[in-house]
């Protein structure tokens, strides 16, 4: 292969990690599941004076704030909210739409690369990125049983230039009914989702090793 066509293979190699890498993030922030079971799980409804039913509303209208660009502001009907616990719900928001921005925008690339990769019998070429892809939610997810609340912080700290995190419930009681065990099984959802992913492609380069070894 030419130089040129090794880092253009390179370069669609890692668009197609962020396509599975956003992919997983996207199902995770809206695997509504998960937090209708922690309801139960984590003995939500004991911080808070509301029915499962109305606390739900409250939660999809949050999710639906941070998911759609055009909703701009954010009032839940029974928590009211600080300046700042509405600032650090608008940054999150912009994560959310870099996550689906980028999903787009490697989308149709990753489609094309992996059309060619079929036309070509180079599937193969996917096995080995792949396998070290497996390693690193494997390593994340040690760290998470060691030592989560490390873990939280340190994600804050990475991807929020300020402290509107640091919810206070007695201004921002939202924080009562978001624990960070949910959060937690929301990363334990994340990681094994992206390996699910990342093992499919590796299982369709090597089903096509093997079946060029059968011809």
């Amino acid at each position: 292969m030419k130089k040129s066509q090794i880092w253009l293979e390179r370069l669609s190699i890692g668009s197609l990690f962020l396509t599975l890498i956003s992919f997983a993030v996207a199902l995770t922030i809206n695997a509504r599941f998960i937090y209708v079971a922690d309801i139960d799980y984590l003995n939500i409804l004991d911080f808070v004076n509301l029915s499962k039913e109305r606390l739900l509303e409250n939660y999809d209208q949050l999710i639906a704030f941070l998911n759609r660009p055009w909703v701009t502001e954010l009032n839940l009907p029974d928590f009211t909210m600080s300046e700042g616990g509405k600032a650090h719900f608008y940054d999150v928001k912009k994560l959310f739409l870099f996550d689906y921005g980028v999903f787009l925008v490697t989308f149709i690339p990753s489609i094309l690369f992996c059309f060619h990769l079929r036309k070509k019998r180079r599937f193969w070429r996917l096995i080995r990125p792949f396998q070290w892809g497996m390693a690193a939610p494997v390593a994340f997810l040690s760290l998470l049983v060691i030592g989560f609340d490390r873990f939280f912080i340190m994600f804050h700290q990475i991807f929020f230039t300020n402290d509107d995190w640091m919810f206070d419930p007695a201004t921002d009681p939202i924080i009562n009914v978001l624990p960070e065990q949910y959060f937690m099984h929301c990363f334990f959802f994340f990681f094994i989702l992206i390996e699910v992913l990342f093992l499919i492609m590796m299982m369709i380069g090597k089903k096509e090793v093997q079946g060029d070894r059968i011809r």
